[in-house]
């Protein structure tokens, strides 16, 4: 094993939209594995959006990353809960090696007919937002209407597979493209779908639920969030988990939504969450969703691009959307 290790480095804040300028690779000698510690040599590494809002505050500049969702290798350990080639999922950041502290991994065992990297996507933090947000907070019953915003995107189309199963009569999504819409409907099983690029978004949502919703899982906020309001029911429900439209210009958010009464007019319960609040329902999460992926009621939609070296051009990837379903780089082997 070499004595080195390479890390992505945030070196400049970004004013909008980032760019590759933004980051840079640097080479680190391996730290030194302490009492309590493991070295864990990562397989793959998650990028998202909401770490777009990490680079204005959260992630330092000219170091390894604070933060950042991964699977490794352990291979080395003075931690007794982890032993050398254990497989686990940490927090450590976008580097080819981590240094995991007591408690902050979770070993994986991969179950029979399940890869790795679901483990970073339905089986990990992506699959406990959907989960949450579908079975937790919206509680979506059988027959119900559901629209999901951002349905072709790591949450939203693991959402809509959920609803499906949970007994969701109607369950409606909004992409950005017409390949997502064919993906959404075709490959996820959602029952209507529609190009955001189309129009209004409101109307469009009209005319793919014309009866209105009784839930939505929300995770793009400006018009999205408003055409959401817009179509659901008295005493509907809106779990509001993100606002990718507007990470970009944090000092810049939209307007609120125009028809923001109405939450009050019809009774709607409106409620933002984040997954960090809802770790201690992975393990249920886990349970209730392997055995969906194990029949193939539940498709693991991924995107998995290959090298270390494509980190960053991943992200901002998708950053523009560029991606379909949960995006991943594959930086070591298993």
């Amino acid at each position: 094993m070499s004595s080195t290790f390479r890390a992505v480095h945030q070196v400049a804040r970004p004013d909008g939209v980032p760019g590759a300028e933004h980051f840079a690779v640097v080479e680190h000698p391996l730290p030194a594995v302490e009492p309590g510690t493991a070295l864990a040599e990562n397989i793959y590494l998650s990028v998202d959006p909401y770490m777009r809002e990490l680079m204005d505050e959260e992630w330092p500049l000219h170091e390894p990353l604070g933060f950042g969702r991964a699977i490794g290798r352990v291979v080395r350990s003075a931690d007794p809960d982890l032993r050398v080639g254990d497989l686990v999922e940490h927090g450590g950041g976008w580097s080819t090696h981590a240094l995991i502290q007591h408690g902050r991994g979770r070993v994986i065992r991969p179950a029979a007919g399940v890869a790795t990297a679901t483990y970073l996507s339905v089986l990990g933090a992506t699959g406990l937002t959907a989960y949450v947000g579908v079975r937790e907070i919206l509680r979506v019953q059988s027959g119900e209407a559901l629209y999901v915003s951002a349905a072709a995107g790591a949450v939203g189309g693991v959402a809509g597979q959920i609803a499906k199963l949970a007994g969701a009569g109607h369950v409606v999504g909004s992409a950005g493209s017409a390949a997502k819409v064919r993906h959404v409907v075709e490959r996820l099983g959602f029952d209507a779908a529609f190009d955001y690029h189309d129009g209004p978004v409101a109307d469009l949502l009209a005319q793919a639920a014309p009866k209105g919703v009784d839930a939505v899982l929300e995770g793009v906020g400006g018009d999205h969030l408003e055409a959401a309001i817009g179509a659901t029911r008295e005493f509907g429900r809106i779990a509001w988990v993100g606002a990718i439209s507007q990470y970009n210009r944090p000092d810049r958010p939209p307007a609120a939504p125009r028809n923001l009464y109405a939450v009050s007019d019809r009774s709607i319960h409106l409620r933002g969450y984040q997954v960090r609040h809802f770790m201690h329902l992975q393990q249920e999460a886990v349970s209730w969703l392997t055995p969906h992926l194990q029949t193939g009621r539940i498709v693991a939609d991924e995107q998995v691009v290959e090298g270390f070296e494509h980190v960053v051009e991943a992200f901002l990837g998708v950053l523009r959307g560029d991606n379909t379903g949960k995006m991943l780089v594959r930086v070591g082997e298993e």
